[in-house]
């Protein structure tokens, strides 16, 4: 069908934009924290995103999008930026309301640290692979930067809710890798999958969560802080 990514990107984003007027969480008021840092991150994402396209990292099956492209990408793909970032940062919201305990910082520095060393050793032995080796070496620079420079005290937060978030990612990306929507070519990544899912799109999506909550938080400190 035609319109089957546009239809998961809408159902992706319908109930966080609905149960952002809930009056406990009031989602809808930290909205103007959330656009600067999704435009700052959706360019860096989409230029990539244009890269891999036109480097046959990935293609996207006519059969299911609505035919209308900017710079070779389909629109629902641009969207796709908009709407996954938003519905997890409104799970991250939602979690830092309603969950009160908090991850030890010794156990989130055991998981940076993880993901450092992962990093590294992916960039290793698939330094040739470019979806594997841009996806990493953009994980490692972020996590490196929040967790050892700036020491910012939202990790422990983030690593919760990027758990939570990886049961709407599995339905999401696993409707666009099993229809196919998204066709993969496995010479430019490592070849293994969970389920349909090729293992670097969980850490891309990291990424991808990472900037957008860095600068949710960035922006919400500064307006706090005046």
């Amino acid at each position: 069908m035609k319109y089957s990514y546009l239809l998961i990107n809408l159902c992706t984003v319908f109930f966080p934009v609905v149960l952002s007027f809930d009056k406990r969480v009031q989602f809808y008021k930290s909205w103007k924290f959330i656009w600067p840092g999704m435009a700052v991150t959706g360019f860096v994402f989409l230029f990539w995103d244009v890269l891999f396209t036109l480097k046959g990292v990935w293609s996207f099956n006519p059969a299911y999008i609505i035919g209308i492209n900017f710079l070779g990408l389909p629109l629902e793909e641009i969207l796709f930026f908009l709407t996954v970032p938003f519905a997890c940062i409104f799970i991250y919201a939602c979690l830092n309301y309603y969950v009160k305990w908090l991850m030890p910082y010794r156990l989130t520095g055991i998981i940076s640290s993880m993901l450092v060393l992962l990093s590294l050793l992916m960039l290793i032995f698939f330094y040739a692979r470019l979806y594997t080796a841009v996806t990493f070496s953009l994980l490692l620079v972020l996590v490196l930067l929040l967790q050892y420079v700036f020491k910012t005290e939202w990790l422990n937060r983030f690593y919760m809710a990027y758990a939570v978030a990886l049961i709407p990612f599995y339905a999401v990306n696993g409707l666009l890798t099993s229809i196919p929507v998204v066709l993969y070519n496995n010479a430019e990544n490592v070849g293994h999958r969970v389920g349909t899912i090729p293992l670097e799109d969980h850490f891309y999506m990291m990424a991808l969560l990472l900037m957008n909550i860095g600068f949710f938080e960035y922006f919400k400190s500064r307006k706090l802080a005046r």
